[in-house]
């Protein structure tokens, strides 16, 4: 089974079958005939000599610098060799896969003027696992990802590094080791290979898919600490969502709801409160709003993952070129702030229901942090620390990095983007939020062992995934074990497999 390249419908979750779970891919004869005919256009304006921007000029601040003929030639070389200006460690493989992935996908429509050998072999390091060392920051996600797209571009020279078969190898070694032959670069390819906003997109994209499965998470959670606390679920009614009509909230209502069916609790069968605290009755409210974020999120990822970054950009049909700002970040790095700030607020409520399942006068009944020996033991009161240390980072971390432009190249590039430093947060974001949760179901299951009434059938299925890996804490021993494998856990999505697999899908 392969992924068909055609320019159009690349969606997130392609994104992450190719990035991660190496999935083969194929560009569609009819992109190939598109490329082949916009890079023909192309050729006749340079043997025209008519002057387009980083084919025949210098770039950036040099973009009034016209070049001769045997520049133009060595031009692409240099441009690549300035750009690949990164630093410090290496960007996780599958995001280079996925910005790989998006600059075919880019060149797909035709619009690029790059040689169709310059795309069918990015194509092939993809089939064969042959990927480029990039470093992870140097972007700003302005003129595109030039930093790391540039160490993309270095193998197509021959240059640079690359991972092949497990090993760190020299860019030319790991060609020749995969069978790939080196295309080297005309005019226009480098430009045309680096100039877009793939790494940060690619990144945003894998983030989302991730991102939405830590929310189903969430919302598993919710569903334990509710049923543990005696909550009323009245507020849980899929009409009080409807009557106001955010499509996150009916999603987040609807699935809690799927949750906790069966139990006593949703069953009336366990007295409850009138009206509980904010925490648990506005859970809808507060992971809807987070869905509503990561769904305007994804549409503009994918858009991104769609069109045309690039510049110039040709259009064969009319004989034209245009020069712009298709390059440009910022309608990514926006909308993935936000998404970033609302795993913050989930994580943030997360706690806030752990901090009511260890007091004593908010727990409605369970013991003082969730131990049998409260004085000689202190059960997971020192949880609660690991919590809001982690919320904290992740409040640093949600400023947002799109209002943070800093000019660059002489002010000729006076307004950037800075979406690649979203990309990187978004990430450490999540990471704590993985820990955040872990620790609301580790507190949780605990809690629902000190109850003695029936818990719906997909809280029950969570308690049972949650204790194949943490044991009931009967007397104090260290956490800090228990939390890692937490983390893990959610992470690795076995809690939300198991839930959905009783419940069926929590979308």
């Amino acid at each position: 089974m392969s992924y068909i390249i055609t320019g159009s419908g690349l969606t997130i979750e392609d994104v992450v079958r190719v990035a991660r779970r190496n999935e083969h891919v194929e560009l569609h004869p009819e992109a190939l005939e598109r490329i082949k005919k916009c890079r023909a256009m192309l050729e006749r304006k340079i043997l025209a000599h008519e002057i387009m921007y980083g084919v025949n000029t210098g770039i950036g601040e040099f973009s009034e610098v016209v070049l001769n003929d045997d520049q133009v030639k060595d031009f692409q070389k240099y441009l690549v060799y300035n750009h690949a200006a990164g630093i410090g460690d290496p960007a996780p493989i599958e995001y280079v896969r996925g910005a790989m992935l998006g600059r075919i996908n880019v060149h797909a429509h035709g619009n690029s003027g790059i040689r169709p050998e310059i795309t069918l072999t990015l194509v092939e390091m993809l089939n064969k696992g042959v990927t480029p060392f990039v470093c992870q920051k140097g972007s700003v996600g302005a003129s595109g990802d030039l930093a790391p797209m540039s160490q993309i571009a270095l193998l197509l020279m021959g240059e640079g590094e690359a991972y092949y078969q497990g090993e760190l190898l020299p860019g030319k070694t790991a060609m020749e080791k995969a069978g790939i032959p080196v295309p080297g670069l005309q005019a226009r390819d480098g430009l045309g290979t680096i100039n877009g906003s793939n790494v940060l997109t690619a990144m945003s994209a894998i983030f989302l898919v991730d991102a939405n499965n830590w929310l189903k998470q969430a919302e598993i959670a919710a569903a334990m600490s509710l049923e543990a606390l005696k909550a009323n679920m009245k507020p849980y009614t899929a009409k009080l969502h409807e009557v106001r009509g955010f499509k996150g909230a009916i999603r987040s209502a609807e699935a809690i709801n799927k949750l906790v069916a069966g139990g006593d609790l949703k069953m009336e069968k366990e007295k409850c409160k009138v009206q509980d605290a904010y925490s648990m009755r506005s859970t809808p409210q507060v992971i809807g709003a987070a869905h509503d974020a990561l769904a305007y999120a994804r549409s503009q990822v994918e858009i991104e993952l769609n069109g045309v970054g690039d510049n110039p950009i040709f259009f064969p049909d009319e004989n034209l070129q245009l020069s712009g700002a298709n390059f440009q970040g910022t309608p990514v790095a926006l909308p993935m702030d936000m998404a970033g700030i609302a795993i913050t607020m989930v994580s943030v409520l997360s706690e806030r229901r752990m901090n009511r399942l260890n007091n004593p006068a908010l727990s409605v009944g369970l013991p003082a942090f969730l131990t049998k020996g409260a004085g000689m033991f202190s059960g997971l009161m020192l949880s609660q620390y690991t919590a809001d240390m982690q919320i904290t980072e992740q409040r640093i971390l949600s400023a947002p990095a799109s209002i943070l432009s800093i000019p660059a190249a002489a002010d000729q590039e006076d307004f950037v983007s800075m979406g690649m430093n979203t990309a990187i947060k978004n990430f450490q974001i999540l990471d704590n939020a993985y820990g955040i949760l872990g620790i609301e179901f580790m507190a949780a299951a605990q809690a629902l062992d000190f109850r003695e009434y029936k818990f719906g059938a997909g809280v029950t299925k969570a308690k049972e995934t949650i204790r194949k890996h943490v044991a009931f804490l009967e007397i104090d021993r260290p956490l800090y074990a228990d939390h890692t494998t937490m983390k893990n856990l959610v992470k690795s999505c076995e809690i939300l497999n198991e839930v959905e697999k009783e419940v069926g899908s929590l979308e």
